[in-house]
């Protein structure tokens, strides 16, 4: 387990992260969202001892990550792929992190078959790496002490389509297996397929947390018919707010058994009725970060200026 409590971290006048209290369970992957600068990487940090907080404390189990004896056979940590010795082979660097750690060296191989990274790119210098095998290599790094805690920062960076389905595989059968993991990324879908439970932080603060099913409890329903154009009337004179969806039907505001009694009484044959999700965890992402947010939707008065940058 992870007790995260009144946690503040202060860079003179700025606020990284501002009173922060959580708690990641075993068994369980706590997804931690939040746009760039909202102070995740920040609490992993403090998490593992790199980065003293200015207050607030932080337990892994029943202790700070720094009184741990041999902590890498406790938690498993990956905050930066890319900061691994580009000199070095990847076997090199497993087999060195197994010395240092007290294991069996057969746990390099071990780690290297579960990531999925062959002899041959186990001997290759780490500098001739993808970003994607560094990720792998991150991993198997973090898993070689066998902990049961995981804490990882972003680690589907590189990774392709069939990367990131291993990685949710492995992550999910480590968290069944009662593993506690703490995982951060900005890939939403995929927070959304993994994650238990969901934190979203934003100037340093939890803005929300709880289950997906919590979270999303206000996201609506999505609803498809043989007939949208009557749905949207009965929707309509329902009063309940609907959007319509470009591959056809609509995003409404009402529950599943709200909407199936209205297209019941009307008649309207239903293709497709559940709770919303995947582009409702992006909107109310978006919703509980946008005061936070850098980018804003651009917009140009003067067609000329598309001209210019089209020729």
């Amino acid at each position: 387990m992870i007790t995260v409590e009144n946690l503040t971290k202060r860079y003179g006048d700025h606020v990284a992260v501002n009173d922060v209290s959580f708690v990641c369970k075993p068994g369980l992957v706590t997804g931690f969202l939040g746009p760039n600068g909202a102070g995740k990487s920040t609490t992993m940090r403090i998490m593992v001892g790199l980065t003293p907080p200015t207050s607030g404390s932080v337990r892994i189990g029943d202790r700070p990550y720094r009184e741990i004896p041999n902590p890498a056979t406790q938690v498993g940590v990956l905050l930066d792929a890319s900061a691994q010795h580009a000199g070095r082979t990847g076997a090199e660097i497993l087999r060195l992190t197994a010395m240092t750690l007290g294991v069996p060296s057969s746990r390099v191989d071990e780690m290297f078959d579960l990531v999925s990274l062959t002899p041959d790119e186990a001997n290759r210098r780490v500098r001739n790496y993808s970003l994607g095998m560094r990720q792998r290599l991150g991993i198997a790094n973090a898993l070689i002490g066998d902990p049961h805690i995981l804490i990882l920062d972003e680690p589907a960076n590189g990774l392709d389509p069939a990367g990131i389905h291993w990685m949710r595989s492995l992550l999910r059968d480590y968290a069944n297996r009662g593993g506690t993991v703490l995982l951060s990324s900005h890939l939403l879908h995929e927070i959304e397929i993994i994650a238990d439970e969901i934190l979203v932080v934003g100037q340093g603060r939890i803005v929300a947390e709880g289950t997906k099913e919590e979270l999303l409890a206000g996201s609506g329903t999505r609803v498809r018919s043989l007939d949208d154009d009557a749905l949207a009337r009965a929707l309509s004179v329902a009063g309940i707010a609907a959007q319509p969806v470009a591959e056809g039907g609509f995003t409404a505001d009402a529950a599943p058994e709200d909407i199936g009694r209205i297209a019941l009484r009307q008649q309207i044959p239903l293709v497709e009725l559940r709770v919303g999700d995947g582009a409702q965890l992006e909107e109310m992402f978006l919703q509980l970060t946008q005061q936070t947010q850098r980018e804003s939707v651009p917009t140009f008065r003067d067609a000329t200026v598309l001209q210019g940058a089209q020729s």
